[in-house]
């Protein structure tokens, strides 16, 4: 489940804000039409959690690229539940090569 209560972010039965964090961040990747050899990571996030979401109810994110600079990309993304806008974010992501950024990441572990 996404609840709260599920994954650790309070007790109660109610859709939890990193499931939401990770919708988000979800939508700005699907927004994003990048070759095949490329992916983006998140840098920052800074995301508003507006109202609750009880079980049972459909959530959505929409996200919109609003800059884009080299491989800085910036976007404004929105919440909504059936009945009203649930959140809001701005997300942060940069293009990366896919083999260089896991060859440098998986250097760590030498």
């Amino acid at each position: 489940m996404n609840t709260a209560e599920a994954v650790g972010s309070g007790s109660l039965e109610v859709f939890a804000t990193p499931m939401l964090a990770a919708l988000m961040e979800n939508a700005a990747t699907k927004a994003l039409d990048l070759a095949d050899d490329q992916t983006s990571v998140g840098t920052y996030l800074e995301i508003r959690h507006l109202a609750a979401t009880p079980v049972g109810l459909k959530v959505w994110v929409e996200a919109e690229l609003i800059e884009a600079e080299g491989r800085r990309l910036v976007f404004n993304i929105e919440a909504f539940d059936e009945k009203e806008k649930i959140g809001e974010a701005r997300h942060n992501r940069v293009i990366v090569g896919t083999d260089r950024f896991m060859t440098k990441t998986n250097s760590k572990l030498s």
